[in-house]
């Protein structure tokens, strides 16, 4: 097992590392301090995470290609919240609402990083969002570690205090395509998700505070389907966005697994597991054009999946809403790992 650190440039008076781990049992990551992004995720000799070949383009990251998000993952309605009395207001970064954190969140965050080179490789990354930072209450110290486990898992460790309470739900955002990052569409790729439910949205893709059955309509993951015959049905939700960019309900509680993906042409399949409350299904439908990436591939439409664990999105508009709430004196401690088989 090995970890491998690379200088690879400066920027804002810090040095900025390519970090590879590799489990030598057929999964090697490489990882960016900045946005403690993942460049590259290769299993058994095949690249299945969509990226940007050079550092430079990775600050220009449209699409949030493999980067850590925070302080809130997903949208935050008219880019405010109402908590504990008082109203918070936060950067726009999509039109009149938060996305991702906003302007500068943690995908822009050049962090700090622990090297654990042992049996299962491991990088830990921390940093400190300060008070008022993007509009959110409270000093936020986090940590997320990155381990390649010996059966071929990327497990996601995500950890954080504040001296304040506020709002943390933090997320990764890597693009798959299971049958290599150059492959052209995720159309044959199969999808089962452990969700009967699923959550509207609005023509701003923000969640409009219902939760629906999946019977019946091609939100129904629950056996395995094929991606391609979803992403052009009529369905008005699918329609308005060019594809799925949704929160779905995963059944039960605790640590579980939420889905299957698996690639057609690579017979390479991905389970996902997490404690987490939901889970974005979004397929890449605004994936940025005519842009040159990692390997010289011309990404499109389509290129690449994620599933992003969350609690749901504009959770502090709707009670009944799971909530990314962390409390002064308690401490988020939440795992998402992906598995290649």
């Amino acid at each position: 097992m090995s970890v491998n650190r690379e200088k690879i440039a400066d920027y804002k008076e810090k040095e900025i590392h390519l970090y590879t781990l590799d489990n030598e049992r057929g999964l090697c990551a490489q990882i960016l301090n900045y946005g403690g992004i993942i460049k590259k995720l290769i299993y058994k000799g095949l690249d299945v995470a969509l990226g940007r070949e050079t550092f430079e383009e990775y600050l220009n990251n449209e699409g949030y290609f493999g980067a850590i998000i925070g302080r809130n993952s997903n949208r935050i309605e008219n880019s405010e919240f109402e908590f504990n009395g008082e109203v918070y207001k936060l950067h726009s970064n999509d039109g009149r609402n938060n996305l991702h954190g906003g302007q500068n969140g943690f995908d822009k965050k050049i962090w700090d990083v622990e090297i654990i080179d042992g049996e299962e490789p491991s990088l830990i990354l921390s940093t400190v969002s300060s008070d008022g930072e993007e509009g959110f209450p409270g000093e936020v110290k986090v940590k997320v570690t990155y381990t390649l486990t010996n059966d071929n898992s990327v497990k996601i460790h995500y950890e954080g205090e504040t001296d304040k309470d506020t709002i943390l739900n933090m997320t990764n955002h890597s693009y798959f395509n299971l049958n290599g990052h150059s492959d052209s569409n995720i159309y044959g790729h199969t999808l089962w998700l452990n969700c009967d439910f699923y959550t509207p949205n609005t023509s701003e893709c923000i969640p409009c505070g219902e939760i629906l059955s999946v019977k019946g309509t091609p939100f129904d993951f629950t056996t395995s389907k094929t991606l391609g015959e979803k992403l052009y049905s009529n369905h008005e939700q699918i329609k308005m966005f060019g594809g799925i960019d949704h929160n779905f309900v995963i059944n039960g509680r605790g640590y579980r697994k939420a889905a299957i993906l698996r690639g057609d042409k690579s017979g390479i399949s991905m389970e996902l597991y997490t404690d987490r409350a939901g889970v974005q299904l979004y397929t890449g439908n605004e994936i940025e054009e005519n842009r040159v990436c990692k390997d010289s591939v011309v990404y499109s439409k389509h290129s690449g999946v994620c599933l992003e664990t969350q609690a749901f999105p504009n959770c502090m508009k709707f009670s009944h809403f799971p909530n990314g709430i962390l409390r002064k004196n308690e401490k988020y401690d939440t795992i998402t790992t992906y598995k290649f088989i």
